[in-house]
């Protein structure tokens, strides 16, 4: 008996209003004092982002024998890290863009100001909103705040985005390149997987393989936005194409050019297959996650 295969868009459809009505409980409602800045903050965490990183947390929870009731938080508060660092990254002290998901960015709605703010409130709510998970026989959590805070701090997604403004205009190195990836983008999607193992009470090879899956798919995944930036129409991605390019930063098309790179990415997300192999076939949804990666046009 042939066992059907496994339906990626509907297992999606089906977590992402599920998330959605977690990050709308979790959060204060736009009209709790002082309304403009929980407006802000909402205006970007539902601005119709894919939920790719939620998607991860809870498809490593179920690769792990877990609940998504057990995993909503994790889930919830990754992703207000990823939308706090995207309206920060989009400030004009920063990468200065004026679109995100097909939308003018947050300082462009509600001024420079109350973008930092709103950026600032999510992610103290991330902890907040962690804080509230249930503990396992094996994590708790202390392990879970301190999973979230090394992943987004001054030594990884922090230190990304200050390698990335340093190196803007200058000639980098691949290994310099990598250096940024790996915390720009890899720490936050390595720390999705392996907080939806935590929440799923996974042993530590189960972590460890989670760890590696997810090191490898967000480095793919921030290889595959690199070429994006330089395949695709602004209409296409959502955001402002070609701002790597004006504003000479360093991608890895510029460096090792666009087939290489290409090449690089498929490399990376077989590596992220070959990490799920413990799992013995129970990591479906993450197998299809990675190649949804890959694959992806915007």
């Amino acid at each position: 008996m042939s066992v059907p295969a496994f339906d990626l868009s509907a297992w999606v459809a089906a977590r992402a209003p599920r998330v959605d009505a977690a990050l709308d409980r979790f959060l204060p409602r736009a009209t709790a004092k002082p309304a403009t800045i929980h407006k802000a903050m909402r205006y970007s965490l539902f601005a119709g982002g894919k939920r790719m990183r939620p998607a991860l947390v809870l498809a490593a929870a179920e690769a792990c024998g877990g609940t998504e009731a057990a995993a909503l938080p994790h889930a919830a508060a990754v992703e207000c890290i990823h939308t706090y660092s995207l309206i920060h990254d989009d400030l004009p002290g920063m990468d200065n863009d004026d679109l995100r998901r097909g939308k003018p960015t947050n300082h462009k709605v509600f001024g420079e100001g109350m973008a930092i703010l709103a950026g600032d409130g999510l992610l103290t709510w991330a902890f907040e909103i962690l804080a509230q998970a249930d503990d396992t026989k094996r994590y708790g959590t202390r392990d879970y705040i301190r999973e979230l805070a090394q992943a987004s701090g001054s030594l990884q997604l922090i230190a990304g985005q200050v390698a990335d403004l340093e190196g803007e205009g200058r000639d980098l190195t691949v290994a310099q390149l990598r250096y940024i990836h790996e915390r720009k983008t890899s720490a936050l999607l390595r720390c999705a997987v392996r907080l939806g193992g935590m929440s799923a009470n996974c042993t530590p090879a189960q972590l460890t393989a989670l760890s590696d899956f997810g090191y490898n798919v967000g480095l793919a995944f921030q290889v595959i936005d690199d070429i994006l930036d330089v395949t695709q129409s602004s209409e296409q991605l959502g955001k402002t194409a070609g701002k790597d390019e004006r504003s000479q930063k360093a991608t890895y098309p510029r460096i090792v050019g666009l087939k290489k790179s290409q090449a690089i990415a498929a490399k990376l997300t077989r590596q992220a297959f070959a990490a799920l192999r413990p799992f013995k076939g129970r990591a479906g949804a993450l197998e299809d996650l990675a190649q949804y990666l890959l694959e992806r046009k915007n």
